[in-house]
């Protein structure tokens, strides 16, 4: 087993901006880059192997000869993860994901809960962050329809360093003036509740999914109970039953690869070396690298700003 260097997927979106090409060498210089899927093995986007043995393969090939790499017991259908930076310079839709019964009724992908972590934020940056309070669908239906949906967000200012865990169920939004570093669930399922009416590459209004978000909208009627608090000792910020996220800004550290789950590494800034029993591998900011499940050990020394994610 080799750790594994990742090349990105690049994503354009109509409110992406130029700080992932410009401070993060994705893309091209100049480019406008919505986001960048820094672990992906999905049909709209691989991974693709830089350096090592398996250079230039995709992941997905790589997978698909060593599914212990993922988890021991992962059945080699579909990839648990997706992770991303995303850069928004515009505000995103108002948006909600269905959970995994909603989804495989309704869809082909899984339900998708996540989370965000803060990389930067304008000083007036905020978030929506759920509802105000329990409203009725007829009522949300409406604001919809009046154009006053707005009025019932929850809006949140946030600062750089912030976490914050996003259900499936929640209505949320990233708004102008962020970078976030998102994990989530493999799915790329978004019900648009409301696009401020823009319009999209083909001239046409944006496609809303309000049937689809009405019916999914806080299913889950206590957050707190789908995951567990930060823990500063371990620099865990995340955790619920999908993914465990820590964060190491200029920290040396070590983990483990076990059986039970790789571990992703996402530089947000500085660089730092991976060692481990063989070898070394350097990791700089822009750059992810997978650990296989079964691996071993790493140390990681202090230098670099590192989001680190396991299952």
């Amino acid at each position: 087993m080799e750790l594994l260097k990742l090349g990105a997927i690049t994503k354009k979106i109509i409110w992406g901006g130029e700080r992932l090409a410009r401070e993060y060498g994705k893309g091209v210089s100049g480019e406008k880059i919505a986001e960048s899927w820094e672990l992906t093995s999905r049909a709209d986007g691989v991974n693709t192997i830089v350096g090592g043995t398996f250079d230039g393969m995709l992941l997905s090939d790589y997978l698909a000869q060593n599914k212990n790499a993922v988890c021991k017991d992962w059945d080699g259908e579909r990839f648990p993860l997706l992770i991303k930076l995303i850069d928004a310079e515009a505000d995103l839709s108002i948006q909600v994901h269905p959970d995994d019964e909603y989804a495989a009724l309704h869809t082909t992908d899984l339900g998708k809960t996540e989370m965000w972590y803060i990389v930067d934020a304008a000083p007036d940056a905020r978030i929506i962050y759920g509802l105000k309070k329990k409203y009725k669908a007829e009522e949300v239906r409406a604001a919809i329809a009046n154009g006053t949906l707005e009025e019932l967000m929850n809006y949140v200012p946030v600062k750089k360093g912030e976490t914050y865990f996003i259900p499936s169920g929640m209505v949320h939004a990233i708004c102008k003036g962020i970078l976030i570093a998102e994990i989530q669930q493999n799915s790329n399922i978004t019900y648009r509740v409301y696009d401020y009416n823009r319009v999209g590459a083909d001239g046409k209004l944006r496609e809303l999914h309000v049937d689809d978000a009405l019916a999914v909208i806080d299913k889950i009627e206590d957050p707190s109970a789908v995951r567990a608090e930060a823990d500063e000792a371990t620099n865990m910020i995340a955790k619920c039953g999908y993914f465990t996220v820590y964060h190491f800004e200029n920290k040396a550290f070590s983990m483990e690869a076990k059986e039970e789950s790789f571990i992703h590494l996402l530089c947000l800034d500085g660089k730092a070396k991976i060692s481990y029993n063989g070898g070394q591998m350097p990791i700089q900011k822009g750059e992810s690298v997978f650990v296989p499940a079964g691996f071993g050990s790493i140390f990681v020394d202090d230098g670099a700003d590192l989001v680190v994610s396991t299952l």
